[in-house]
């Protein structure tokens, strides 16, 4: 019996999973994940506004435990690709445990690293995102409570995941601030170190819209500083801030650079055989794999279908699931009159084109933050077996 061992229950992981004990009969699956559930994160930053509940993109692992799948709860530290080995501490009580695969697909997504940033280490505390569940919380927190200062927002430079997160922050930080009638009272910095706002489909329709909410951008700037009450970027400009909302710049978990599968992200051998160059039984999907596309839940789920299908090729079977690079996506830019009903921006990413076709709706609507959210609840109830309330 084949042993199949996936690190990361997210996305990527669970579409590998989920295809393989559909297909690869015979065949032991084990999922590795940290918690013993999942949050979904496309739709978090609405969080902020109360447009989304947390109950609505927490699954559990106990219906795809039905279909065969396994599932260890705890905490990847070491990998020994010569001896095809995984070890792993239980989350609860330290235990270590090994595990042996035939076949390893890294999908644990990615860390955020901020060592780089003089300052953080001190400073850690003062910074939220809308990525992580407990710091959008504190986020939210803040926004709704602050009566008057300055917002920082910060984007590093690409890749990162989910590439229009910190204009969403921004533009969400309006909206609550202009409900809350303190928007007056407030500045809102984003400060990109990319040249233009990600992704550069919809720069020029950012551009625009926070031309209309009076939202200062600063582009071309790395964040090299954070103090208690300032950033400082690598040419030396300082902005102060009451709030901060800095995304750190992306790697994946060390314990893949250590086993020698790349750095900052795992290397795969091209887009479609995401197999690591030097192990035909190592594969990489998702946030943590360096693949030239941007980081979100659609390329993770397309990722895991090309390994997927890699695996039962390798297996010798011939039928394999259909994928392909090319997905439409949604970016949240809020309400500029402060209610909380966010609209959306529509895009077109296809990527199977050299160079990739990008394509855009200019006008925000309504419509498409409602279609965002049927898409990501589609995604979970596939992956995970069951539906929200």
């Amino acid at each position: 019996m084949k042993k199949v061992v996936i690190v990361g229950g997210g996305i990527g992981g669970m579409g590998v999973a989920n295809t393989l004990v559909q297909k690869l009969k015979n065949a032991e699956i084990t999922v590795i994940n940290k918690d013993d559930y999942y949050i979904s994160g496309p739709s978090r930053p609405l969080i902020l506004t109360g447009e989304q509940k947390y109950s609505r993109i927490l699954r559990g692992y106990e219906e795809v435990g039905k279909s065969g799948i396994k599932v260890v709860v705890g905490n990847v530290y070491k990998i020994d690709p010569a001896n095809r080995k995984v070890y792993l501490s239980d989350t609860t009580f330290n235990s270590k445990k090994e595990l042996d695969y035939d076949y390893l697909v890294l999908s644990p997504g990615i860390v955020f690293d901020g060592s780089s940033i003089s300052g953080y280490e001190r400073y850690w505390w003062k910074n939220t995102t809308v990525y992580d569940p407990g710091r959008v919380n504190v986020l939210k927190q803040r926004l709704w409570t602050a009566e008057s200062g300055s917002i920082v927002i910060y984007a590093p430079k690409a890749p990162y995941r989910c590439a229009p997160a910190p204009t969403e922050t921004a533009m969400l930080a309006h909206t609550v601030l202009t409900n809350r009638g303190v928007r007056d009272k407030f500045k809102i910095i984003h400060i990109d170190a990319n040249d233009k706002t990600q992704p550069p489909v919809i720069a020029d329709i950012v551009k625009q819209v926070y031309e209309k909410a009076g939202i200062q951008l600063v582009i071309n700037q790395e964040i090299t500083e954070i103090g208690e009450n300032y950033v400082v970027t690598k040419s030396g400009e300082r902005y102060e801030y009451t709030i901060l909302a800095m995304l750190e710049p992306n790697r994946a978990p060390k314990f893949i650079e250590e086993a020698g599968l790349g750095s900052p992200f795992a290397e795969v051998r091209s887009p479609q055989d995401l197999r690591n160059p030097k192990y035909d039984d190592i594969l990489a999907v998702g946030d943590a794999a360096k693949l030239p596309f941007p980081k979100n839940q659609e390329i993770a789920f397309e990722s895991s279908q090309f390994a997927a299908n890699k695996i039962l090729e390798m297996e010798g079977i011939s039928e394999k699931v259909p994928v392909q690079y090319a997905f439409v996506g949604w970016a949240y830019l809020g309400n500029l009159e402060g209610k909380l009903e966010t609209l959306s921006l529509q895009f077109q990413l296809d990527l199977t084109k050299q160079p990739p076709a990008a394509a855009k709706d200019p006008q925000l609507k309504r419509e498409y933050t409602i279609q965002k959210d049927n898409w990501e609840q589609a995604y979970l109830t596939k992956l995970f077996g069951y539906k929200s309330e």
